[in-house]
């Protein structure tokens, strides 16, 4: 069963950095394009960085400049590098391929960031 475990959130100050990690099972994160995901408390998820399989990068206008995506395809790891962070990043990120159908969404991991 394919499986993502995303790691690395935690609390840090505005300003501050994160690295987010995502384990893909199954080798998933090299042969699909892959994507970050956020969700805020009582807001929808939403997409906020893609990486495809040829490498090529989008980001949202909210996170662009600050975060970076990227993919370790020997460790089937993905993940967002994000800078100078600020409270309105505060969520909870996931990581799944970018498809009509994703793949079932990992427990996700926590960032929040104090002001």
């Amino acid at each position: 069963q394919v499986q993502l475990v995303e790691s690395g959130g935690g609390l840090v100050q505005a300003g501050g950095s994160l690295r987010l990690s995502c384990a893909c099972s199954g080798g998933i994160c090299s042969i699909n394009p892959m994507g970050w995901y956020r969700q805020a408390p009582g807001k929808q998820r939403e997409l906020v960085a893609t990486l495809s399989t040829s490498g090529a990068t989008t980001y949202a206008n909210s996170v662009k400049g600050r975060f970076t995506i990227s993919r370790d395809n020997a460790k089937n790891t993905v993940y967002l590098q994000m800078n100078s962070l600020k409270p309105e990043d505060t969520a909870v990120y996931y990581c799944n391929i970018v498809a009509a159908r994703p793949k079932p969404w990992g427990q996700g991991t926590q960032v929040t960031v104090s002001s």
